[in-house]
């Protein structure tokens, strides 16, 4: 076989139709588009319109909610945290959330910085941010640090 024998699979390929070409063309005047009516016209988009029977989207069961008031959080885990102590990008006491954007750690703070327990902690970390979870805390008091949060505390449930 040889390149100038290739040819595609039968049927893969089709020419383009070529619309409103005269009568001898079969999709010559209206264009196969019918007469009059919405969509006959240009720019004519009905999309999730089904001809009447009740449409898909509206078929199917809704679950669940969007908080329209949710706090999304940049997070941070301790493995990062502690490549960049290594690497001296940051000094390991006084860690503030401005600290750790300035030094490129984090991007952007959003509505706080949360700290997450992957990886191990390093040790003597001293280290404010908006929330963190409890394997988080427990690990770096574990290495001999300290965590600070200053978001709210959620209220348990009683």
């Amino acid at each position: 076989m040889k390149l100038n024998e290739l040819s595609p699979a039968d049927g893969s390929v089709s020419a383009r139709k070529r619309v409103g070409r005269g009568v001898g063309s079969g999709t010559g005047k209206t264009g196969g588009r019918g007469v009059k009516g919405q969509k006959s016209r240009s720019g004519v988009a009905l999309n999730g319109f089904e001809g009447g029977q009740m449409p898909l989207y509206m078929r199917l069961p809704k679950r669940g909610f969007t908080k329209p008031n949710a706090k999304t959080y940049a997070w941070l885990n301790l493995d990062k945290l502690a490549k960049a102590i290594e690497a001296g990008q940051i000094q390991a006491e006084g860690i503030t959330e401005s600290a750790l954007v300035d030094a490129g750690i984090v991007r952007r703070v959003k509505d706080g910085i949360r700290l997450l327990a992957k990886g191990e902690a390093p040790a003597g970390l001293s280290i404010t941010v908006t929330g963190a979870s409890k394997a988080a805390i427990s690990a770096v008091e574990k290495a001999g640090g300290q965590v600070t949060i200053t978001g709210t505390k959620a209220e348990p449930d009683t």
